[in-house]
């Protein structure tokens, strides 16, 4: 498939940002996701970007906790460079805001040194990462409960609304927020969130969640929509699945695109992770055909199992564990 047909077929949604300039970007409903466990080196992260904008991605989900923002502004510059792009101008940027820098004083600071790592004056889209607040010193996991603070939303939204007014985040947003974390934020908001990242599969619905957003008008995109298998963090449920693979067979598909397929029909966009060039093409292969009435509630029906979790990760919190729960 040529660079030009990918990126032509992958849809485009327009944020609720109110931004109207001529750098208001639509987002591609598939994203090229980089985060990885165990993290991949940054030569091989910076290549695996490459490969994907040469192949068509134009939207490249980042964080600062991913340590990978400067691979993805090194591998832009090249794709300028070798003319797979003209210009940033082209390409769909989201990064994070860290739980360590979830405080008034640190959020423009934060995404000013995202900027710095990316090589550009905005990004499209700024997610605050986690409705958590860790400590300065909080490193590496597990963290102790002194290392948890208290997460005030009302200041740090404050504080993403002016990277917007500033120019530097195109889009503001969260990730990891339940719908009664984006009520409390909507409540005092002066810009509601374009975007809600959340952990979403065919074996994790979220389906009031996405009933929820769409009713705020809040787009929801999701992570780990394969189940993220082969990472610390994931499981084989999606691309082991029974019912997925059948449905795969008599569809001549991958049970990759079936799970994508059925997420896009929700309504939602996607990260995904693949830094196999095959892969990379399949992944976006799910738009020249739809689910049958009969697929997706076989499909809805799947037993539901939440993969991803922090308190797994950083410490058996109760706080962390609380706030997991509502998601």
């Amino acid at each position: 498939m040529e660079a030009i047909t990918m990126e032509a077929i992958i849809p485009k949604v327009t944020l609720n940002s109110g931004d109207n300039s001529s750098r208001q970007l639509p987002m591609p409903v598939i994203g090229f996701g980089t985060a990885a466990s165990p993290m991949a080196d940054h030569e091989t992260t910076k290549a695996a970007i490459l490969v994907g904008i040469e192949a068509g991605y134009r939207h490249f989900d980042t964080a600062a906790a991913y340590q990978t923002e400067k691979a993805v502004g090194e591998a832009i510059v090249e794709a300028i460079n070798l003319g797979f792009i003209k210009s940033r101008a082209e390409v769909f940027i989201t990064t994070k805001l860290w739980c360590r820098s979830c405080e008034r004083s640190l959020v423009v600071p934060s995404l000013k040194n995202s900027l710095q790592n990316l090589q550009t004056d905005y990004v499209n889209l700024f997610l605050i990462h986690w409705p958590v607040r860790l400590s300065h010193d909080a490193g590496r996991p597990p963290i102790t409960r002194e290392q948890i603070l208290a997460f005030d939303a009302k200041s740090v939204w404050e504080e993403m609304e002016e990277c917007h007014e500033l120019g530097l985040a195109k889009n503001i947003g969260v990730s990891n927020f339940s719908s009664k974390k984006l009520e409390e934020l909507l409540a005092t908001a002066k810009i509601p969130p374009a975007v809600d990242q959340v952990e979403l599969s065919p074996t994790w619905h979220q389906k009031n969640l996405v009933q929820y957003c769409k009713e705020k008008g809040i787009h929801v995109t999701a992570y780990s929509a394969l189940g993220a298998n082969g990472t610390s963090w994931g499981n084989n449920r999606v691309v082991e699945n029974d019912i997925l693979g059948e449905i795969a067979k008599a569809r001549g598909k991958t049970t990759a695109q079936i799970a994508l397929r059925w997420v896009y029909e929700l309504g939602v966009s996607m990260v995904v992770k693949s830094f196999n060039k095959q892969r990379m093409t399949q992944n976006v292969q799910i738009f020249d055909f739809e689910l049958t009435e009969e697929e997706s509630n076989k499909i809805s029906q799947l037993p539901q199992h939440k993969g991803v979790s922090l308190s797994a990760v950083y410490g058996d919190h109760d706080i962390l564990k609380e706030m997991e729960a509502e998601l």
